[in-house]
C-alpha cells in the first residue's frame, strides 16, 4: 500500500509542476509584446523558464528571486538572485533592492509578475527604523509560536517597505499582470507572499492584537498602526494553482488505483499532531467498523497545520502529523497515512513529510525510539527516520500547502 501512496504523491508533483501549470494558463492569454517578467518564490525559476519557453519573442528582460539552491542555471535576459527562506536575511534585502532597481529601469510597460510560495521571506526590505534582524527575529518567533499565515503576514506587511501593496504603489506607472501559485488556504491574494501588489484586508487593530498575542517587542508594536487598505488599481491577477487542485489530483490518482476516494476538505488548520490524531482515528474506524466509508477507500485532506515548538527536536508539521497518526493506527495492517508538503520540504529538514503504516510504531520501538516521547519533544524526523517512513521527494519547484491522505484497503 505504501507504493500506492507514493504513486499519489508522484501524481501531485507531476500535475502541479509550475512549468506545466503556467504554460497551460499562458496559452489562453493574449499578452502584449515588450513584456518584463518578475518571478518571486520557491517556484520562481521554473515559472520564469516556462514563460521564456512560451513567450520568448515577447520578453524584453526579467528578474528572479528564489530560495537558496532553487535556481537551475542561467536564463537569457534574466537576472537571478537567491535569498533566505523561511526566515529572511541580508540576502533577501540585497535581492529585493536589486529588483527595485530593475523595475525602475522599466519606465513604462507591462510586467508579468509570477508569484509563488516563499515570497514573504525572499522579498523583503525593512521599514525605516527597523533592521532585517528585527524582521528575522519576529518571523522566527511567530513561526515557533504556532501563529497562522494570516497572523504572520498581517505583522510582516507592516514591517516591510514592499509588502501590503507597497510595491504596486511604488510603481504606479507600470501595469502588472500577476499569475499566482497559492500557498495560502482560501487563496486570499493579500496574504499570498504578503501581497506586494495588493491592498491589505487585515486591519491595524488585528495586526496589533496579533503582535500582543505573541508578545512581540514594543519596537515592533509601533509599526502595527499602518492602514494599508488603499486600493491598488494597476494590477490584474489570477490564481493558477492551489491546494484544491492538488487534492483533486490526489483523488483522481487514488481512484485509478482502485480506491473510492473522498475529499473531506481543503482548508484544514490547527495543531499538526491533532489533525494527525483525527486522521488516524478515522482510519481505525474504517478499518475496524467500515464507517463512515467502506474499504477500499481513500480519504484526502488539504491544508496547512502549525506546530507549537516546545522541545528541541528536529522535524516539520507534516512529519509531526504523520508521527501522531502512526500512534493511532498502530497494528492495523490495512491502513497507510501520508502527509506531504507539496514543495518537497517540511520544516528545516530534507524530507517532504512521511508515509506511515500500522507497523511504523513497532519499527520505531525496535530501533530504541519511544514515539510518544519523540512527539512530545518535536523530534518527529528522528522517529520517522528510525522507522524508515520519511518521504523525500527533493524540491518539487512548487508550493500549494500540504496534502494528507489515508488509504484503507
Amino acid at each position: 500500500m505504501k507504493s500506492d501512496a507514493l504513486k499519489i504523491v508522484e501524481s501531485i508533483v507531476k500535475e502541479l509542476d509550475p512549468s506545466r501549470v503556467l504554460k497551460d494558463h499562458l496559452k489562453k492569454m493574449n499578452l502584449p509584446k515588450n513584456l518584463y517578467v518578475v518571478a518571486i518564490g520557491k517556484a520562481a525559476w521554473d515559472m520564469a523558464k516556462a514563460a521564456l519557453d512560451l513567450l520568448n519573442g515577447k520578453i524584453s528582460s526579467g528578474f528572479i528571486i528564489t530560495k537558496h539552491g532553487h535556481s537551475k542555471g542561467n536564463l537569457p535576459r534574466f537576472e537571478i538572485k537567491e535569498a533566505s527562506h523561511p526566515v529572511p536575511d541580508e540576502s533577501s534585502v540585497r535581492a529585493s533592492e536589486d529588483l527595485l532597481k530593475f523595475l525602475k529601469s522599466v519606465k513604462n510597460g507591462t510586467v508579468l509578475f509570477l508569484l509563488s510560495g516563499g515570497a514573504s521571506s525572499l522579498f523583503e526590505i525593512p521599514e525605516d527604523g527597523l533592521s532585517i534582524k528585527d524582521i528575522s527575529e519576529t518571523t522566527s518567533r511567530l513561526l515557533k509560536s504556532g501563529a497562522n499565515i494570516y497572523e504572520i503576514n498581517a505583522v510582516r506587511k507592516r514591517l516591510s517597505k514592499v509588502k501590503g501593496g507597497k510595491l504596486a504603489r511604488m510603481f504606479e506607472n507600470l501595469k502588472f499582470i500577476e499569475l499566482v501559485i497559492s500557498d495560502v488556504l482560501g487563496d486570499r491574494i493579500d496574504v499570498i507572499g504578503s501581497g506586494p501588489l495588493h491592498e491589505d484586508r487585515s486591519t491595524p487593530e488585528f495586526a496589533l492584537r496579533v503582535a500582543k498575542k505573541y508578545n512581540l517587542p514594543e519596537k515592533i508594536l509601533k509599526f502595527m498602526n499602518q492602514d494599508l487598505s488603499r486600493e491598488v488599481k494597476n494590477v490584474f491577477y489570477e490564481i493558477i494553482a492551489n491546494v484544491e487542485k492538488a487534492c483533486k489530483v490526489a483523488k483522481k490518482a487514488a481512484e485509478e488505483l482502485g480506491y473510492d476516494a473522498k475529499i473531506l476538505g481543503c482548508s484544514f488548520e490547527g495543531e499538526a499532531r491533532e489533525l494527525g490524531r483525527f486522521l488516524g482515528k478515522i482510519a481505525r474506524e474504517i478499518s475496524e467498523k467500515g464507517r463512515p466509508f467502506e474499504k477500499p477507500c481513500a480519504i484526502i485532506l488539504g491544508g496547512e497545520t502549525t506546530v507549537t515548538v516546545k522541545g528541541d527536536g528536529k522535524g516539520g508539521r507534516n512529519q509531526e502529523l504523520a508521527l501522531s497518526a502512526a500512534l493511532e493506527i498502530e497494528s492495523l495492517s490495512d491502513v497507510v497515512i501520508g502527509a506531504f508538503g507539496t514543495d518537497g520540504t517540511d520544516g528545516p529538514t530534507d524530507a517532504a513529510g512521511a508515509i506511515v503504516d500500522g507497523e511504523s510504531v513497532k519499527r520505531m520501538r525496535e530501533a530504541g525510539v519511544d514515539p510518544k516521547e519523540y512527539l512530545e519533544r518535536n523530534d518527529s524526523y528522528s522517529a520517522l527516520s528510525a522507522s524508515g517512513d520519511l518521504l523525500k521527494t527533493g524540491s518539487t519547484g512548487t508550493n500549494v500547502n500540504d496534502v494528507y491522505f489515508s488509504l484503507c484497503r
